[in-house]
């Protein structure tokens, strides 16, 4: 079933927030989506530059104690002095912001769509057909902390985004009152598994307990000809 989100009041009037949208996934889980972070001929700009001076590659990483090779290309970009992440038994080498300008600016437009939010690291991935995808899994490494806020920027081909609840013991008994009456969430009627589409330019947050409590993917889809990149911004304590 696909996300419905429920649109956010634009607080001073700008309008750049006037699109933004926000879903309850309910127990303390949010969802944000800015359907045009940046504009159509500044992403194509933004997507022409990764895809060619990224320096993309194709590990080989281990999931389920069988190694394969990992089916879309990545890159790692990272603070100065982070932890060094491992996924999947590989470890990544850490650019520099400096290596690659274009991030900055990218980031940048990230921080001013979500005022007080913070981020040093930055995971790309390349898929460069349908056939290419990520499975079902969480963000969940330690590095991130146990609530990370993830922020993901998508280029190029539009692609499917799956999301599904984790049915553990923990997620059904968290309650949204471990949080301040203030910040409490309205309960969503949505289902535990939701569907929908990331558009060239626009950025979607995930917040709260959403990656202790569901998992997504990018599944392969057989009509999706051409090449998406996805930037995951995340903060490293």
């Amino acid at each position: 079933m696909s996300l419905r989100f429920k649109a956010i009041s634009d607080p001073d009037g700008s309008g750049s927030n006037s699109k933004e949208q926000k879903m309850d996934l309910g127990n303390g889980s949010e969802v944000v989506y800015v359907p045009r972070l940046l504009s159509s001929d500044e992403s194509w700009k933004f997507f022409d530059y990764l895809n060619k001076e990224i320096p993309w590659t194709r590990p080989t990483i281990r999931v389920f104690g069988r190694s394969h090779v990992q089916p879309r290309d990545t890159c790692y970009v990272a603070s100065k002095g982070l932890p060094e992440l491992i996924y999947s038994g590989y470890q990544p080498h850490a650019f520099s912001w400096d290596d690659f300008p274009p991030l900055k600016d990218i980031l940048e437009a990230v921080h001013k769509a979500l005022p007080g939010s913070t981020f040093n690291s930055l995971l790309l991935n390349r898929y460069k057909c349908g056939n290419e995808y990520v499975g079902w899994h969480a963000d969940d490494e330690k590095l991130y902390g146990p609530t990370p806020e993830i922020a993901s920027v998508s280029f190029g081909c539009e692609r499917e985004f799956l999301m599904k609840k984790k049915h553990s013991k923990s997620s059904q008994e968290r309650r949204s009152d471990d949080e301040p009456v203030s910040k409490r969430l309205k309960k969503s009627s949505n289902p535990d598994h939701h569907s929908f589409t990331l558009k060239h330019g626009s950025l979607l947050v995930m917040r709260g307990y959403t990656q202790q409590d569901w998992v997504h993917s990018v599944p392969k889809r057989a009509k999706a000809e051409a090449t998406r990149i996805n930037l995951t911004f995340r903060y490293v304590p």
